[in-house]
């Protein structure tokens, strides 16, 4: 087998490998997908749980191999990479064990695809030594960065909801509903519009309806979340309970910062136009004028130079 295919190969293998960890968020796309394909949602579960479950079943016997080069040497740290994952919005039991498994799986697939590259090339034994240590290295810091993303495009989905679901919790809130009545109801109108902050909303709820604690539910939720705003609502709700001031206007005065934060922002990032566009300016924009505006007085003092040397 040539080395060229070899790479192709490793290069799939991990192009798979990082397509299967990657979690489907497009959910209104599939909705209209599957509206379109005339399949019904309960036929279209079953499809997804089989194919969950042959997935399921190989990364059970790859993940405890796997794992055991970069597994976590104490609980806290288990703990911390189980809470990155939850604000990434992914809380399956094995998703830490998978998480840890991709690490050393996708290590050993980029050090081989760079590894056959380099050696295909031409180049010596160090070189080629050099190469495939690289791949490792950013085959292992791939789920990292992966993960990173996630959490902070999760995060900004959530801030962005914010604002508007608070509106609709002070509206409820101030109609008589009780705290937990309202974020249940907020959960459930807010599913199409923002569903990751619904998600997280209707887990406090249920937690709340098993015997948790209120303040623990949204403290759980701001430890989910990993979203500074949504800690300082926490916090503020929990205060307005503890010293028995009205939650209504607390999260009133909460909704008007999160507003004026988020149009602060919006401000923010209008500002930062003028210096962004800077460069695509001075690149393509700047020449094409010089070139409009200067290239046919060039020609001329070109043509008159020509004239003028043929004269004498």
């Amino acid at each position: 087998m040539s080395p060229t295919i070899l790479i192709v190969m490793a290069i799939a293998s991990i192009g798979l490998t990082i397509y299967a960890l990657m979690s489907g968020k497009n959910e209104e796309h599939e909705t209209v997908t599957r509206r379109m394909s005339g399949k019904t949602r309960h036929r279209e579960e079953m499809q997804d749980k089989a194919k969950d479950s042959v997935a399921a079943k190989m990364m059970e016997k790859v993940a405890p191999i796997a794992v055991r080069p970069v597994m976590p040497k104490n609980s806290a740290e288990m703990s911390k990479i189980r809470i990155k994952l939850a604000a990434a919005g992914i809380r399956k039991d094995n998703a830490s064990t998978i998480f840890l498994a991709s690490k050393t799986v996708l290590a050993i697939l980029g050090g081989i695809a760079i590894a056959f590259y380099s050696w295909s090339g031409g180049n010596g034994a160090s070189n080629v030594l050099g190469m495939s240590l690289f791949g490792a290295a950013m085959g292992f810091m791939a789920p990292n960065l992966w993960l990173a993303s996630s959490i902070k495009k999760r995060g900004d989905s959530i801030r962005k909801g914010l604002p508007d679901s608070l509106d609709l919790l002070v509206i409820t809130v101030e109609s008589g509903l009780a705290l937990d009545g309202a974020l249940q109801r907020v959960g459930d109108e807010m599913r199409n519009v923002h569903p990751e902050l619904s998600e997280e909303f209707q887990i406090a709820t249920r937690e709340a309806q098993m015997g948790i604690p209120r303040s623990e539910a949204l403290d759980n939720m701001a430890e989910r979340t990993q979203v500074p705003e949504v800690k300082s609502l926490v916090a503020v709700v929990n205060q307005a309970e503890k010293f028995g001031t009205s939650v209504g206007k607390a999260l009133r005065h909460q909704a008007d910062a999160l507003r004026t934060k988020r149009r602060q922002a919006a401000e923010e990032k209008a500002q930062k136009t003028a210096v962004k566009l800077m460069a695509p300016l001075i690149l393509f924009i700047f020449p094409a004028i010089f070139v409009v505006l200067v290239g046919p007085a060039a020609l001329r003092m070109y043509e008159m130079s020509q004239t003028n040397s043929a004269l004498f």
